[in-house]
């Protein structure tokens, strides 16, 4: 094992050599990525090398090589906790990193208050002042180099005690101690307070580029993201994000974030405060289909393009790209949107044909079998696209989302597995980390 982790630092150096020689080009100069900048590479995650150690020494030299590959391409670095001094330290060290790679990082902050609903990645900061507080130092840690910051993933998908204002949903339920001061309880206004906060801290620093959460296509309607996204601030940043830790289809959330800027643009400025009046993925019809419409399907790879048929309308954009056309008038959207596509190569896990009752049966999010990365982080990667800023690889592939059992009541294992218990969320989860190599969309050579 010695001598394979030896040849597996060797591996991973090549690997990252390659990676770098690509191109170091001098660090953007405007707000958002150009399509020359350069993404930062952080090392290699905690499990990654280890387990490129065992399959050089299963002489499984071309696994070992994916996995390298996978680790030394550009991707986020997590910033979930410590004080604010610490955070500011280990913001300062990555951005020294990065500076050696001329490179830009990528930053996630996710340390709000009632993190995650209180589920697999429970925890974050114990009250308002507390996060405003972390979140100056990481704001004080960028310094003046370029920095890409992705703002609270689920953070507006998951808001404490939150009864949605367009449809009367709500998704997260937590018990306030009545002891604790009121700007530290779970409370939409706190968590309104917590993102516009930090909206305001990191956008003053003219190098960052920050992106508010707006899910992915298979979760929040149109609608609900755009107005989530005003409250917390979205006119003020960069734009936002999507599909973070998620599987949906590139091209899909291509569409959605068009389609969720587009909201935003028409709910504040030709309809003041009418996000139910825009278009959704849950019922495309419009002019372009004669007004025959469905809901979209997450396991198709949607198209502009529509046949007539009945049996195709589940995967046409037609009638929504049509309805958005005669309702902006001369308005043009203006938030900008990246997409995580480090998991998606191959879309989101068919739970249906796996034979669970329903995706929350299944835990459709955790650990799904069977994927592959995706597309390869760029900057500016459809040119036709002037909202779209970037792929990123947000989410770190072979990371374990948690500890899944299909909710199989009373059982710690997941059957999608062999029946092992999963890592906890974050941790290396080696079978999944090699089937995401493998199956790489593109592949990974």
């Amino acid at each position: 094992m010695r001598l394979s982790l030896a040849r597996s630092a060797v591996v991973l150096a090549a690997a990252t050599a390659l990676t770098l020689s690509a191109g170091m080009p001098a660090l953007a100069s405007i707000h958002k990525p150009t399509p020359s900048t350069h993404f930062y590479v952080p090392p290699a995650p905690d499990g990654s090398r280890q387990q490129i150690g065992r399959l050089i020494g299963q002489r499984d030299l071309t696994d070992a090589v994916r996995i390298a590959k996978m680790v030394t391409t550009p991707q986020a670095v997590w910033l979930s906790g410590g004080t604010p001094r610490q955070v500011q330290q280990d913001v300062r060290r990555t951005m020294l990193k990065a500076g050696l790679q001329h490179a830009v990082p990528t930053l996630v902050a996710y340390n709000l208050p009632y993190r995650d609903c209180g589920q697999y990645s429970a925890g974050g900061a114990a009250g308002t002042t507390a996060y405003e507080a972390w979140i100056d130092g990481l704001a004080n840690g960028i310094g003046r180099q370029k920095a890409i910051v992705i703002l609270e993933p689920d953070g507006l998908g998951l808001i404490p005690n939150y009864v949605s204002a367009l449809d009367g949903t709500s998704n997260c339920t937590i018990a306030n101690d009545p002891s604790i001061p009121a700007g530290d309880a779970a409370t939409p206004a706190n968590r309104w307070a917590q993102l516009n906060y930090a909206v305001d801290a990191l956008e003053k620093n003219p190098n960052v580029s920050l992106y508010l959460d707006a899910t992915h296509s298979g979760w929040q309607n149109v609608g609900e993201s755009a107005d989530r996204l005003v409250k917390a601030g979205v006119q003020r940043a960069e734009g936002f994000f999507l599909n973070v830790s998620n599987y949906q289809y590139t091209t899909n959330q291509v569409e959605y974030g068009n389609w969720v800027s587009e909201c935003v643009a028409y709910a504040t400025v030709v309809s003041p405060g009418n996000y139910n009046g825009c278009p959704n993925q849950y019922w495309n019809g419009g002019p372009a289909t004669s007004w025959s419409g469905t809901a979209l399907s997450a396991y198709k790879v949607w198209t502009a393009d529509w046949s007539g048929v009945a049996a195709d309308l589940d995967g046409t954009v037609a009638g929504i790209d049509s309805r958005y056309a005669s309702i902006m008038g001369a308005v043009q959207p203006t938030a900008h949107f990246v997409i995580d596509t480090s998991r998606n190569g191959l879309g989101p896990w068919d739970w249906k044909t796996a034979g669970y009752a329903s995706a929350g049966t299944a835990q459709d999010w955790c650990n799904p079998p069977g994927r592959g990365l995706g597309d390869r982080p760029a900057a500016n990667p459809l040119p036709s696209n002037a909202l779209l800023d970037a792929y990123l690889w947000v989410k770190t592939p072979g990371q374990s989302d948690g500890q899944c059992n299909r909710s199989v009541a009373g059982s710690t294992t997941d059957p999608e597995w062999g029946n092992i218990v999963d890592p906890a969320a974050g941790a290396w989860f080696p079978q999944q980390a090699l089937q995401l190599a493998q199956l790489a969309k593109p592949p990974l050579f």
